[in-house]
């Protein structure tokens, strides 16, 4: 078993305290001491395990440890990984065991989250740090950027473009043959029919942007 810990202890952190409880149920992996967070004081409990230390600490251990950044927003996510230096942290991909992945031409980066329900097909390539949360699924020919997150229950048709930095709500929906700029937002429970520019928030039926930011 190798030892983890989780970086933020927030009610995403949790969730993934229970992900990697149920991997272990089917098989043994990681041991899992804790959680490292700047918000909340060294030593409290959280669901049964201590705040191990603030984020920088990281970088002071002297034995390899895993570690999962349990933090959604793509741009803070990125941040708190700019400052972990240490080579001895390293940052496995965590699967769920029911999740459904196919065989053909698959790859998966570093670091990223797969929830409970997700589907991904064939002939995708997904990049490091990306999340998905619970009941997502992911069509043939799409490739995912680095540090994307996507909440409970996103589709994402086939032959999708989606780049780094992005950050898709719970429900929305991405319709075949588009692109997803760098750094855009896409709000719950929007339908994407037209491709979307960079560094936007896109909300609606059909999804239009409505504010743009740096």
């Amino acid at each position: 078993m190798k030892d983890i810990a989780i970086i933020c202890a927030g009610g995403f952190g949790r969730e993934v305290k229970m992900l990697i409880d149920q991997i272990n149920e089917v098989e043994k992996k990681y041991n899992l001491l804790g959680y490292y967070d700047d918000v909340i004081a060294p030593s409290t409990i959280v669901n049964g395990y201590p705040i191990l230390g603030r984020i920088e600490t990281l970088n002071n251990i002297s034995t390899e440890l895993s570690t999962v950044v349990a933090i959604a927003l793509p741009a803070l996510k990125r941040k708190v990984l700019s400052k972990i230096n240490n080579p001895l942290i390293v940052h496995p991909t965590l699967i769920h065991p029911n999740v459904i992945i196919g065989k053909d031409q698959v790859s998966i980066g570093e670091g990223c989250i797969i929830c409970a329900g997700n589907i991904i097909t064939v002939n995708i390539e997904i990049g490091k740090h990306i999340i998905f949360n619970l009941g997502c699924t992911l069509g043939h020919n799409t490739t995912i950027g680095d540090y994307c997150s996507f909440m409970p229950s996103v589709n994402i048709s086939g032959e999708v473009t989606i780049y780094k930095d992005v950050f898709v709500g719970t429900g929305a929906q991405i319709i075949d043959h588009l692109q997803i700029g760098e750094g855009t937002i896409i709000g719950a429970g929007a339908v994407v029919h037209k491709s979307l520019p960079a560094n936007c928030t896109a909300i609606g039926s059909p999804a239009r942007p409505v504010k743009f930011h740096k």
